[in-house]
């Protein structure tokens, strides 16, 4: 009886090793795998973007993230991925549309320097050199920011709030009254309804 038992257990085995190989077969042919939607819906770890050379266009919602000096015959290498909130991108790398830069590492990317890209809202520090988006102005300055390039408090307009020289005035604002002492020491201007 136990002679029949382990026949019939490697007959098992042989039959899971047959299945497990046409599985393979199969996935190498048509390129997908068994979990790969399952992996996809539950944030896979795999990078989502893609190796490309120096000077190639970055497509429209992506941003650098890596940089590899030896890449690409050595004329260097970046690497493209979509855009999200709370990422870090080389100097360099497009800013999307309703991003802005919050943080700065001088030493990231490879030792090109990074930027920390996030989605605006109402009262957030931003980098100098940041976009400030439609509807926000600059309320604030601090001269350390940023790993010391600056920085500029961005709010969302309202009348009467103070702004910083060369903050946008939406449409509809005028400003009227200046104060020397406004945005760290650089002066403010009174923004209100026009």
């Amino acid at each position: 009886m136990a002679y029949f038992r382990a026949k019939a257990a490697a007959a098992r085995g042989r039959i899971a090793a047959a299945v497990g190989a046409i599985a393979l077969i199969t996935t190498a042919l048509t390129g997908t795998a068994a979990g790969t939607a399952a992996a996809a819906a539950s944030g896979d770890w795999r990078p989502s973007g893609k190796w490309s050379c120096s000077g190639a266009p970055v497509p429209d919602g992506w941003v650098i993230t890596a940089y590899d000096r030896s890449g690409c015959n050595g004329s260097g290498s970046w690497y493209q991925q979509p855009v999200k909130d709370g990422i870090w991108t080389c100097s360099g790398s497009p800013i999307v549309a309703g991003y802005v830069i919050t943080r700065y590492d001088r030493s990231g990317c490879s030792g090109i320097g990074a930027w920390y890209h996030e989605l605006a809202r109402d009262k957030r520090w931003t980098c100098g050199g940041s976009p400030i988006p439609p509807g926000y102005v600059t309320t604030n300055y601090l001269r350390t920011g940023c790993n010391g390039v600056g920085a500029w408090f961005h709010e969302l307009v309202r009348n009467g709030i103070w702004t910083c020289p060369g903050s946008p005035i939406p449409p509809g604002y005028r400003s009227t009254t200046y104060m020397s002492t406004g945005c760290g020491g650089i002066g403010a201007w009174l923004t209100v309804r026009a």
